[in-house]
């Protein structure tokens, strides 16, 4: 029931076009760093102590992110474009309108915008213990 729930709570934020600018200069893997545009304290019966984020993330033509991983569950949602991600060794090919979820702490060789000549842009959420960073590089070398 906590699933549905939460499903619920996530679709009906969506929807409802709330936004709260935020950044982190420090969570930067691509050239136009992620926006946080809503965060969210969560304390119900629940869901105690949990940051519940939106943030986008864009992508230049033909731009690749960099390594890292996302230690918190994350749910994505391609707003444009078309995006070709390798996450844990397996490559996935994303176009807008599609969704996934990634479990967290796996490892994001890279994603790549496959247009030469138009942005992509991601729509990230994710959600686990406040004060979590949702992003972080993967160090050189692993």
């Amino acid at each position: 029931m906590k699933k549905i729930t939460l499903l619920t709570f996530i679709t009906a934020l969506l929807f409802t076009g709330i936004a709260c600018a935020q950044h982190n200069a420090h969570e930067d893997v691509t050239a136009t760093p992620p926006k946080v545009i809503f965060s969210k304290l969560l304390n119900t019966p629940s869901l105690k102590n949990q940051e519940f984020k939106m943030v986008v993330v864009t992508f230049a033509p033909g731009e690749t992110s960099s390594g890292h991983r996302h230690p918190i569950p994350t749910f994505g949602y391609v707003l444009e474009g078309e995006l070709e991600s390798t996450f844990e060794g397996k490559v996935y090919r994303y176009k807008a309108g599609d969704t996934f979820y990634e479990e967290p702490d796996g490892l994001h060789n890279g994603t790549r915008n496959v247009s030469a000549d138009k942005p992509a842009r991601l729509l990230a959420i994710f959600i686990g213990d406040a004060g979590t960073p949702f992003l972080v590089p993967e160090k050189h070398g692993k």
